[in-house]
């Protein structure tokens, strides 16, 4: 009696579908990457902008500001270990304007350029996430 041959069809399958499942592991890498980089450039400029909204001399205080940035956003790659931010991966920008109310307030603009990500046919591979908040003064 002869037994029928079946083995292997496993491994074919899994060859046939290994490159798919790369692919979509990539791309959700990058998904979750960038949603980070989202939270984390959002959460930089509420942070600087509580900081400058203390009162009337801070308002425009770049530098602080960028320091209360870069903390933030310390975790990301390329914004670790920066000391200023005046050129790319990180632009802190701090201004004082007047609020929707009429009354003074400031404003706090974050720039965060992602490092290079994995390489996907028709998405960038490095994006530039730009977070703006404001804040009334405190006076």
């Amino acid at each position: 009696m002869r037994r029928k041959q079946s083995s292997g069809h496993a491994v074919v399958e899994l060859a046939l579908l290994l490159p798919w499942i790369v692919f979509l592991f990539a791309g959700l890498f990058d998904v979750g990457f960038c949603a980070y980089s989202l939270i984390a450039t959002e959460n930089a400029a509420r942070v600087a902008a509580e900081y400058t909204s203390q009162g009337s001399t801070t308002a425009s205080d770049q530098s602080g500001a960028c320091s209360y940035a870069l903390s933030e956003l310390s975790a990301l790659p390329g914004a670790s270990g920066l000391a200023s931010c005046g050129a790319n991966p990180v632009i802190v920008t701090a201004s004082q304007v007047t609020g929707p109310d009429g009354s003074p307030a400031t404003s706090v603009s974050v720039t965060y350029q992602t490092i290079l990500l994995i390489p996907i046919p028709g998405f960038p591979s490095r994006y530039t996430i730009t977070r703006t908040a404001q804040m009334r003064l405190q006076s």
